[in-house]
């Protein structure tokens, strides 16, 4: 059975349309992830989700029964609907205990007080109860946020930008015990967020907005792997596109060498395969050039980039093209020097070369933007 089900959702503020056409369905237990730069209309989705704003067109669904249409809106409140707020909304007369408990019936007190003990357990806050929120951590209000969220089991739980407030390496931990907990409760879940390291640790699937519309709903390895089209290539992870040409046996021939696929390769969004002699642009991840010494392609090293474990390398090719690299630290090179690398790609990821914008890549993403504008897809 479908949890909650978007289709064709629109919302505008005046004549200016801020949701152009949604859909989506999750299913029960899965998390998702609306994730997008700021003003792509993921932060509105999720409060007309919520019940906060009505929508112009389309409908949503809770359960199967519809709660938002055009005219009509089922109240906030009567959607079972848990939400977690960016500034985590906690009441700072209330202690931990009394936070977790609020939205519970009070006639079950003695329910009550089991299900906030066992839900601070659950967030790693046991023996927290009688604190105020002014003596615990961004982290810790956090959790108890979250633990007011699921404490009346809602169907459906919303989280706005929930580590936004938090610093870098506490952001990337809770998003792994968000996912952890929200599991462990058998929650549906969904979060808005414009942090993709956030969307990758926390969410089953992922849709990519931009100018209001989904522009791909998969699986954070398909978004990075196998993008829909360039402004997806281009938000998710790093990488560069590189020119090549289509031959024989779903093979593309570019600079740095061949690359073979396993299938016919698909130049666009437009066509099933590229004929012989196609021009195309190849993405290229960071991990699919890799340093070799023996290798007869030169580098130049242009910039380089220290990672603890890694060095991400900006490389230079002979014909003038950009490449990245991600290369075990211990290789150490200097601005300047010539490395040998080798493709290591199990697949390739083409794009049709518009020849109106000649080797302007921002040319061809904003080619690639107006065209997924113009054809808005379905996701189920």
């Amino acid at each position: 059975m479908t949890q909650l089900e978007l289709n064709g959702v629109i919302q505008r503020y005046g004549s200016h349309t801020v949701v152009d056409g949604v859909d989506f369905r999750l299913a029960p237990g899965q998390i998702a992830c609306l994730l997008g730069p700021s003003g792509c209309g993921k932060t509105t989705l999720l409060r007309c989700i919520a019940g906060f704003e009505e929508i112009a067109g389309g409908e949503i669904r809770l359960h199967g029964e519809p709660v938002s249409r055009p005219g009509s809106r089922v109240a906030p409140e009567k959607r079972r609907i848990g939400m977690v707020f960016q500034d985590y909304a906690l009441f700072p007369h209330l202690t931990v205990e009394q936070n977790v408990g609020f939205g519970l019936d009070r006639r079950q007190a003695e329910h009550n007080h089991l299900r906030v003990r066992q839900l601070l357990a659950t967030v790693g806050l046991a023996g927290h109860g009688d604190k105020y929120p002014h003596e615990l951590s961004g982290g810790q209000q956090q959790r108890v946020a979250l633990a007011r969220a699921l404490a009346p089991r809602p169907a459906l739980i919303l989280l706005d930008e929930p580590f936004s407030n938090l610093d870098v390496g506490l952001r990337e931990r809770l998003s792994v015990e968000v996912r952890e907990i929200l599991k462990r409760e058998g929650s549906t879940a969904i979060m808005v967020t414009h942090d993709q390291n956030e969307a990758f640790a926390i969410a089953d699937e992922i849709g990519l907005m931009h100018h209001g519309r989904i522009q791909q709903w998969d699986t954070p390895y398909n978004l990075y792997h196998r993008p829909a089209n360039r402004f997806v290539a281009d938000f998710i992870g790093q990488g560069v596109l590189l020119a090549g040409t289509v031959g024989d046996d779903n093979s593309v021939h570019m600079e740095l060498g061949t690359l073979v696929s396993d299938t016919p390769v698909e130049c666009s969004e437009s066509c099933t395969g590229c004929d012989c002699g196609c021009a195309v642009d190849i993405l290229l991840r960071p991990d699919d050039i890799v340093h070799d010494d023996a290798s007869p392609v030169q580098a130049e090293v242009l910039h380089k980039a220290f990672r603890g474990a890694d060095i991400l390398y900006t490389l230079r090719l002979e014909s003038g093209s950009e490449v990245l690299s991600l290369v075990p630290s211990h290789h150490n090179h200097a601005l300047g020097e010539k490395i040998g690398i080798r493709l290591d790609a199990d697949h390739v990821i083409a794009f049709k070369k518009h020849a109106a914008c000649g080797n302007d890549p921002a040319c061809e993403i904003r080619l690639e933007q107006q065209a997924a504008q113009q054809q808005p897809g379905r996701h189920t």
